[in-house]
C-alpha cells in the first residue's frame, strides 16, 4: 500500500478509536444512572436540553395503513392508563441512549465514506481486504445498533415511553381542537392565510398552511385557510382534507392587518392578521424550529427531534383526509399489496432538478434500502423486501425492477403520470401526491431528498405513528430544514482542533450556526463531518462533537383545555 493509503487508515483508526471511546464512557454513563436516577425527577438543564436527531428505536411495530387512519382519528380511545402510573427515565438516560446510537452510525459514516474513497487509488488485492474490513465492520455496526435497540425494550420503560407518546399526542390535539372551534367565531382573534397558486406546488401549500396553524397556536388565534379556486381544485383545501373548522371558517367582515409584531400592540388588538408566505418579518420566537416551553421537558425526554415530532402535529390535523379521501387511500393500498415491512423511496425529478436540486440515480437511495433490511433481519425474518416507490419520473419504476429482481416494487404509475408538469395542477395531480406523502408516511423507512418538501412533510407525518421515528429517514442531499426558520445551532460536546483550513477549531459549550437548505453545504456530509459556522470562521468537524441545540419558546399553555 502506498503511504498516503498507510497514512489515511491511521488517521482513521485514531478518528474512530476516539469516537469508541467516547461511546464507551457514554454507555457506562448510561449504565450507571439507571438505579440511582429511575426515580428521580428529570434535569432539563445542560446536556438534558440537547437532543440529536438520529435517535434510537429504528423499527417498532406498527400498523397496517387501515389502521393508521383511523388510528389518526380516533387518538386516545385505545387507552385507559396515562403515563404517570409507570416509571419513567431520567432525561440524562433517554439523551445518552440516542447519542450512543448517533456514536455508532457517525463512526460508520467516517469508515465506509474514506474507506471507499482510498479504494480507488488501491490495487486489486489490496481493495478486496479493505472490501472485506467494510464488510466485518458493517456487520458489527448492526450488531451493536440490534443491542442498543434490544435495550431499550428491555430497560422496563417501554410501556411508558409508548403511553407518554399517546398522552402528548392526544393532549396537542385536544389543544388544536379547542382553538380551531370557538364558541363564538365573530368574537374569536384569527391567523389568515391564502392558498400559493403558482408560488408552489402541493407539498409546498400543505407545509405553509401547516406553519400557519403552528402560527395560530403560538398567538392563541383561530386559523382560517381560504383556499376556494385552488389550483388544484375550485373547491380548496376541502376537496380532499376534513375541514380545518367546524365553527369558524371565515374572517366575516373584519378587516386582516399585515403581519407585524406579535408582541405589539396592534398585532394583539387585530381582530385579524393575514400571515405572508415563507418567512415572517419580524420573525418571532416562536417560529420554528421552536417547541413550546410548557411540553418541552417531554417532548425532549421521550423524542430524538423535538421539533419534527411537534410540527408533525399539526401536519397530521391539517391532512386529516376527508371520507372520500379516505375511501380511496384504503382501497389503493389494498390495490398495491401495501404489506410490512416496506421502505418508502421518494424520487423526485422533473423541476426539482431546474434549480432545487441535483440528479440522483436510483442507486444512490437503494444502497440506504438494503442496509434497512439487513438491520431487520437481524430483528426478524424478512421474507419479501418490499419498496414503495414515489415519483414523477413514469420510466423509473421499469429501472428498478430491472436491476433490483430481488426486491418487490410497490408503486402506481398513474400517479407519476399525473405528476408530470403538464397534469399536475388537476383533482387527478392533488390526489396522486396526497397518496404519496401518506403512503411514504406509513412505511417503515423512508430513504429521499430532503430538499424536497414531499420528503420533509413525509417525515413529519411518520411522527404521529411511532413513539420516536427521528431516525426512520435518510436523505441523500440535505438534513431537514424548515423553510424560513429562525436561526439554529449545534452545541460542541467534545473539543475540536482543526487538522487542515478546511476545518473549524471549537471547545464544549461553544455554539456552532447551522444553515439548513436545499441550497447551500452546512450539512452533515454523511461521512463523520458536517459543515457549520463559529465567529467569523466556516468549515468543517466530526458530526459526533456537536449535538443539536433545542430551540425553547414561550407559548400559550392552554391551561384551560388541558383541564376540561
Amino acid at each position: 500500500m502506498e503511504p498516503r493509503g498507510k497514512l489515511i487508515l491511521v488517521i482513521g483508526t485514531l478518528f474512530v478509536g476516539g469516537t469508541v471511546l467516547s461511546l464507551s464512557l457514554l454507555f457506562h454513563d448510561a449504565v450507571d444512572a439507571l438505579p440511582h436516577m429511575r426515580h428521580a425527577k428529570a434535569d432539563y438543564t445542560g446536556a438534558g436540553r440537547l437532543a440529536h436527531i438520529d435517535a434510537n428505536e429504528r423499527n417498532p411495530p406498527v400498523l397496517q395503513f387501515e389502521g393508521n387512519i383511523t388510528r389518526r382519528m380516533t387518538r386516545g380511545r385505545q387507552f385507559n392508563k396515562t403515563a404517570e402510573q409507570y416509571n419513567h427515565p431520567p432525561t440524562e438516560y433517554e439523551h445518552i441512549r440516542r447519542k450512543i446510537d448517533n456514536g455508532v452510525t457517525e463512526i460508520w459514516y467516517y469508515m465506509s465514506a474514506h474507506l471507499n474513497e482510498l479504494m480507488e487509488d488501491l490495487d486489486n488485492k489490496t481493495r478486496n481486504k479493505v472490501e472485506r474490513i467494510l464488510e466485518n465492520a458493517g456487520h458489527q455496526k448492526r450488531s451493536i445498533l440490534t443491542d442498543i435497540y434490544n435495550l431499550s425494550r428491555h430497560d422496563n420503560y417501554d410501556k411508558w415511553r409508548k403511553q407518554e407518546s399517546e398522552d402528548l399526542k392526544e393532549l396537542v390535539k385536544k389543544r388544536l381542537h379547542y382553538l380551531q372551534n370557538p364558541e363564538n367565531c365573530s368574537e374569536a382573534k384569527k391567523i389568515v392565510c391564502n392558498k400559493y397558486d403558482h408560488i408552489c406546488g402541493f407539498s409546498c401549500n400543505a407545509h405553509h398552511v401547516a406553519n400557519c396553524l403552528l402560527v395560530a397556536y403560538a398567538t392563541n388565534r383561530t386559523f382560517v385557510f381560504e383556499s376556494k379556486d385552488w389550483q388544484y381544485s375550485v373547491e380548496g383545501w376541502e376537496s380532499v382534507f376534513r375541514p380545518l373548522s367546524n365553527t369558524c371558517t371565515t374572517i366575516g367582515d373584519i378587516k386582516a392587518i399585515a403581519w407585524t409584531d406579535p408582541s405589539s400592540p396592534k398585532f394583539q388588538e387585530a381582530g385579524a392578521v393575514r400571515m405572508p408566505p415563507y418567512t415572517l418579518n419580524p420573525s418571532p420566537h416562536f417560529f420554528p424550529l421552536a417547541i413550546p416551553m410548557d411540553l418541552s421537558e417531554r417532548l425532549i425526554r421521550i423524542h430524538g427531534f423535538p421539533f419534527v415530532w411537534w410540527f408533525g402535529q399539526f401536519m397530521t390535523y391539517v391532512m386529516r383526509p376527508n371520507d372520500a379521501m379516505a375511501k380511496e387511500l384504503e382501497q389503493t393500498t389494498l390495490r398495491l399489496g401495501f404489506k410490512h415491512p416496506i421502505v418508502g423511496v421518494h424520487v423526485r425529478r422533473t423541476d426539482k432538478l431546474l434549480k432545487e436540486a441535483k440528479f440522483h440515480s436510483i442507486e444512490e437511495y437503494m444502497v440506504h434500502v438494503e442496509e434497512f433490511y439487513l438491520m431487520r433481519e437481524r430483528r426478524e425474518g424478512v421474507t419479501v423486501k418490499r419498496v414503495y416507490l414515489a415519483t414523477d419520473d413514469d420510466n423509473l419504476l421499469a429501472e428498478a425492477e430491472e436491476k433490483y429482481t430481488d426486491y418487490e416494487f410497490l408503486s402506481d404509475t398513474s400517479i407519476s403520470k399525473a405528476a408530470a408538469l403538464g397534469s399536475r395542477y388537476s383533482v387527478l395531480g392533488l390526489k396522486g401526491i396526497v397518496m404519496d406523502v401518506n403512503l411514504l408516511s406509513q412505511c417503515d423507512f423512508i430513504v429521499c431528498t430532503m430538499s424536497s418538501t414531499v420528503c420533509r412533510n413525509s417525515y413529519a407525518l411518520m411522527q404521529d405513528l411511532h413513539v420516536d421515528a427521528s431516525s426512520y429517514v435518510h436523505s441523500i442531499d440535505s438534513n431537514y430544514f424548515f423553510a424560513g426558520q429562525n436561526a439554529h445551532h449545534h452545541v460542541a460536546i467534545y473539543p475540536h482542533e482543526a487538522q487542515g483550513p478546511e476545518e473549524i477549531s471549537f471547545q464544549p459549550g461553544d455554539l456552532i450556526s447551522v444553515k439548513h437548505s436545499n441550497l447551500d453545504n452546512y450539512n452533515n456530509h454523511w461521512d463523520g463531518y458536517s459543515r457549520g459556522g463559529l465567529g467569523q470562521m466556516s468549515g468543517l468537524y466530526p458530526s459526533y462533537k456537536a449535538e443539536s441545540k433545542v430551540e425553547i419558546a414561550e407559548m400559550p399553555n392552554y391551561k384551560e383545555v388541558d383541564e376540561m
